[in-house]
């Protein structure tokens, strides 16, 4: 203000009577004119700040008033609505998320959500929190999925919204805590989820339903997965473990061991993954389980000598073939053969190394495994070349490389390695 008028005072023209006169600075016709500038600076700032009084705010779009929306009634009601308008307007709703649907699908995000927003609003005239956070959760899943930040951090803050509403008049009830839970988990909020189903399973609990405690349970067991929270995913599914011994549930013991043995795996705890292992191995006894028996006894052999148990492991091996092949399970049979070829192989002991893969032939052979039997081939001449026994390391490279040129796999590989016997045998 000061600047401005001190670049006024500077320009402005005075006549030159009223300089030489000496009387131009009492003159009021100066006065007046200074006057009016300031009025005239002062009018200027006090319009600017009028005009940003009164600029629209930008309201939320799941706040905006419904008064006047035509799908309520005309002139609005201080009443519930009828059963008629009620009815009305959820058909009336259930086609504006039709149309919501549709400008999505054509790319039309704006109007899309726009759209949404308007049934969110009306949800909550037709049925309070009940109506409108089943569609928040509808509607923020879409969001979610197609990583519309802006519309999935809105549709999250009005649930907090009618969360801490409820809380606060203690309305929070049984209903509302699983609409609101089902809600967060469709937008990806894991946190405030586990929040409400921790809340419910407290509740289930002290009324000892055991259904809905075991439901929430695994949920909440889910929920922890999600974050890789891999200890607390494992207790959830303890408890859940717990309760099926406890009705003696078979098919609930047997997934419940499952889901631990997955966890344990993806958080590499081995010693953990082969003793849940072992406790499913007991629980096979029917005999669409039976046939589960040879491929998990191969997993748990290959714990056993992960930890550097490999005489356990090699029992449990041949206990894994045995019964593979009683079942025609050639497939797991010759895994088994395969492995226990290594397992001796890597101990030293190439000669039972050798008897196990001259089996793991045959097997190969009664399944008409042609890549299987190629790699038995592979395995047997390696063990003969590190014995030098050239003859015999030739002969089942030959043979590998007659299986390679048949299925057009490897044969550059097994050239190689017949030459290699060449050349070691050369003087």
């Amino acid at each position: 203000m000061i600047m401005k008028f001190n670049h006024l005072q500077t320009n402005f023209y005075i006549p030159d009577f009223l300089k030489k006169s000496g009387m131009w600075w009492k003159s009021g016709i100066l006065t007046g004119i200074w006057t009016f500038i300031l009025l005239l600076s002062f009018s200027s700032v006090t319009l600017a700040q009028r005009n940003r009084q009164i600029e629209a705010p930008i309201l939320n779009p799941l706040e905006i008033p419904t008064n006047n929306d035509p799908l309520l009634p005309n002139p609005p009601v201080e009443r519930p609505l009828s059963p008629l308008e009620e009815y009305n307007l959820r058909e009336a709703l259930a086609e504006l998320n039709n149309e919501a649907n549709a400008e999505i699908n054509g790319g039309n995000k704006v109007k899309a959500f726009e759209i949404w927003y308007r049934e969110i609003r009306l949800r909550r005239v037709l049925g309070g929190p009940l109506e409108e956070v089943p569609a928040l959760g509808r509607v923020g899943e879409i969001a979610w999925s197609k990583n519309y930040k802006p519309e999935t951090q809105l549709i999250t803050s009005r649930l907090k919204t009618i969360q801490q509403e409820a809380e606060a008049k203690g309305s929070l009830d049984k209903p509302l805590l699983h609409a609101l839970g089902k809600a967060y988990l469709q937008v990806r909020v894991p946190g405030q989820a586990l929040a409400i189903y921790n809340q419910i399973l407290a509740d289930s609990r002290q009324r000892q339903d055991e259904k809905e405690e075991e439901e929430i349970l695994k949920i909440i067991a889910q929920l922890h997965l999600a974050w890789f929270d891999y200890a607390q995913a494992a207790g959830t599914y303890q408890e859940l473990l717990n309760l099926a011994q406890t009705n003696s549930n078979h098919i609930n013991e047997i997934a419940y061991i499952e889901e631990l043995i997955n966890i344990y795996n993806q958080s590499r705890q081995r010693e953990k993954s082969l003793l849940m292992k072992e406790q499913l191995l007991a629980l096979y006894r029917n005999p669409e389980e039976l046939i589960k028996v040879p491929g998990l006894k191969i997993a748990i052999a290959t714990d056993y000598e992960a930890l550097d148990k490999a005489e356990k492991a090699s029992e449990i091996y041949q206990e894994a073939y045995k019964e593979a092949l009683a079942l025609n399970q050639f497939a797991e049979a010759s895994d088994a053969l395969e492995r226990l070829g290594k397992l001796y192989s890597a101990d030293d002991q190439p000669e039972v190394a050798l008897q196990v893969y001259e089996v793991l032939v045959w097997v190969e052979q009664q399944s008409y495994n042609a890549f299987g039997l190629m790699n038995a081939y592979d395995q047997m001449g390696q063990i003969y070349l590190d014995q030098k026994n050239y003859v015999k390391a030739l002969e089942y490279f030959q043979q590998g490389l007659d299986l390679a040129k048949l299925l057009q796999h490897q044969e550059t590989y097994f050239a190689r390695q017949i030459e290699r016997v060449n050349q070691e045998k050369s003087p």
